[in-house]
């Protein structure tokens, strides 16, 4: 333990045993150690209170909700992160409470048609991906069925509910389109994406005020309720979360939407409006946002901890993902600081917990919620609601992000899918690549790697045709991997002599060149090693690291602490590979038994980097399969940290 963490935990018992049995209630000192990592104290909560499934009070029973839907959300995002397999054991766990082995989903009723419900299919869409059991496909299809039948306006928007008719509410946008968008992406539903982009076309129209920018709460078309402003159909109040949602929904869908498609600079322009609107009404003093936005001295009016996360999530997504200016990373900066301080607490067990969040707000119903800012004051403000707690763990998980350097940006990572080129027929029967691709999160995929590169601010994408100068033009790093053979590919496309002479020439101008062979009864070695030769580099005909069973052991490689790819000296590995006979200019990196296992070379302003193995593929990065005693993924890190490293300098 570190004395600074000493200090603090000391403290913070002391003062907890002293003045409170429990401080999990009272605004708490939070430990700013750059080591801890929010995101994952608080899903430590999450997996603590909620061990089973949403278990909200007792004696009631467990809801198909799409609260839970947010908080498993963060956890994937958590896990793709960090890559500790106990998170995606517990969104599993978690939807396997209600998914049956037919694909059918307990406590879930199709004819309600309710778009809430459809939340939680993001997190079937990740389970199928991941495991490929059919049951999370059938389970997400049946939700996908519910959107073709859900009653719409008549210009085309969805109702929020069916008990709801004619109306549609922001939180839906993202209870329904994230999920819409990545069914879409996924099982080649293209003509799918207009009317996703129409929802929130449709929405902003009818429900965006022109003066603030803000958009109310519901729109009623019929103009029959209650609450329905007679000329405009609009509810009367800006609240939070409602934003919250929608701003969400708008960085969820951009992230799968095709970037070709001619709506796409429609909603970047629509989240651009939200977020200026957003940034307007932040609390100068703390950062945060009030629970009706637009009246910071009205009676009552509070800073509600959800839509804080909500907007903090929204606006540095944005960022990142370059659909928002620069400019708006400052104001999530300071939200998040301001949900720090305001809302963040430790129970006297270390659990971290967030206060702040009101319990619910809506339109209409039994009794009858009108809208009013009264209303929305009147409602309950709880600590660990759900939503709250799932919003705050995507907040911190993307502002965590920032702690990674970006060593990536304006670079790009290209990976091969031409020599490396298996294919298959996906679940409903449309053929596609498999095997080391960036798309593919099952235990052959690249889907963690790629995540990890994206992180370091670098742009993945994948080269489908043999390598020329003008194909290679525009990469920083490129991956060739485990080459086909006739075994594996009808048609494999071989290393050719002018594929060498291309790739050797652009090496030479400053490309990074990753290799990654296979032991040889499973990798097409002899045109592979035309290049590999080309920079002091042979992969051996041979098989070693050979691992029986579960004897992981059989395949451990350590590195040595200080090494100048992986300077932290992580624990590999390596199973059934291909060792390396080196010529000038290679030199050994990692070696092993008296064998090299890796190998790096430079040539003119480039650099070659070799090893006999797909190493880093999901099985061994994912935490699901090796024991936490290996560090692969802390390799893979290392290693596509130093590859951008040695990236010239334009």
């Amino acid at each position: 333990m570190k004395p600074l963490f000493k200090k603090y935990f000391f403290f913070s018992v002391f003062t907890m045993m002293i003045i409170v049995s429990s401080c999990a209630s009272k605004k708490g000192i939070i430990n700013q150690i750059a080591k801890l990592s929010l995101s994952e104290d608080m899903a430590k909560t999450v997996m603590t209170i909620w061990a089973d499934s949403l278990l909200m009070e007792e004696g009631k029973p467990v809801k198909w909700a799409y609260d839970q839907g947010v908080v498993l959300e963060g956890i994937a995002n958590i896990w793709k992160r960090t890559g500790e397999g106990k998170y995606f054991s517990y969104i599993q766990k978690s939807m396997d409470f209600f998914v049956k082995n037919d694909g059918t989903i307990d406590r879930y009723k199709l004819t309600d048609y309710n778009i809430d419900n459809i939340k939680n299919g993001r997190s079937l869409l990740l389970l199928y991906q991941v495991t490929g059991k059919d049951k999370y496909y059938k389970a997400a299809s049946y939700l996908r069925k519910q959107l073709e039948g859900q009653p719409r306006t008549k210009e085309g928007g969805f109702w929020h509910k069916k008990v709801y008719p004619y109306q549609m509410w922001l939180d839906g946008l993202y209870m329904g389109e994230p999920f819409y968008t990545e069914y879409a992406k996924n099982f080649h539903q293209n003509e799918a994406f207009d009317d996703i982009a129409n929802q929130f076309i449709y929405m902003e129209k009818h429900a965006r005020d022109p003066k603030s920018g803000l958009l109310y709460h519901g729109w009623d078309e019929s103009k029959e309720q209650a609450w329905a402003d007679k000329t405009t159909g609009n509810s009367p109040n800006f609240w939070g979360r409602a934003m919250g949602w929608y701003g969400m929904a708008l960085v969820d869908v951009l992230e799968n939407f095709p970037t070709d498609h001619p709506k796409r600079q429609e909603l970047i322009d629509v989240l651009n409006r939200f977020a200026a609107a957003t940034a307007n009404v932040q609390d100068k003093k703390s950062g945060l946002w009030y629970e009706v936005l637009d009246q910071p001295n009205g009676k009552g009016n509070y800073l509600e901890a959800s839509a804080a996360n909500m907007f903090v999530y929204a606006l540095a997504k944005g960022v990142r993902l370059g659909y928002l200016s620069n400019n708006y990373e400052a104001v999530a900066e300071k939200g998040y600081k301001g949900i720090q301080k305001e809302f963040l607490a430790r129970d006297a067990q270390g659990l971290l917990h967030l206060n702040g969040t009101v319990s619910v707000a809506g339109l209409g119903g039994k009794p009858y919620r009108d809208g009013s800012y009264e209303y929305y004051l009147s409602e309950k403000v709880v600590q660990d609601d759900p939503k709250g707690v799932g919003a705050f763990l995507l907040a911190s998980n993307e502002m965590e992000l920032r702690n990674i350097q970006q060593i990536g940006k304006n670079k790009t990572v290209l990976l091969d899918n031409y020599f490396n080129n298996e294919t298959r027929k996906d679940i409903i029967g449309k053929p596609e690549s498999f095997h080391y691709v960036w798309n593919e999160w099952d235990n052959n995929g690249f889907g963690i790697l790629g995540e990890s590169i994206r992180n370091m601010g670098a742009k993945t994408e994948t080269l489908k045709e043999g390598p020329t100068a003008s194909n290679l033009a525009n990469s920083s790093v490129y991956i060739i991997v485990d080459p086909d053979s006739k075994k594996e590919t009808e048609f494999p496309h071989y290393m050719m002599a002018p594929y060498i002479q291309n790739i050797f020439e652009w090496v030479k101008e400053g490309g990074v060149l990753l290799l990654m062979a296979n032991d040889s009864s499973n990798c097409e070695l002899p045109h592979f090693n035309d290049l590999a030769r080309q920079f002091g580099m042979q992969f051996k005909y041979e098989l070693k690291n050979p691992v029986t069973g579960s004897q992981f052991d059989m395949g451990m490689i350590k590195i040595s602490e200080g090494n100048a790819v992986f300077p932290s000296g992580p624990q590999t590995y390596l199973k059934e590979i291909s060792t390396l006979d080196l010529t000038t200019p290679a030199r050994a990196v990692v070696q092993n038994k008296g064998d090299v296992i890796m190998a790096s070379a430079k040539l003119g302003k480039g650099t070659v980097f070799a090893v006999g193995d797909p190493w880093l593929y999901n099985e061994y990065t994912d935490g699901r399969k090796l024991p936490n005693t290996f560090q692969n993924l802390t390799a893979a890190k290392e290693l596509m940290y130093w590859l951008l490293k040695q990236v010239p300098n334009k």
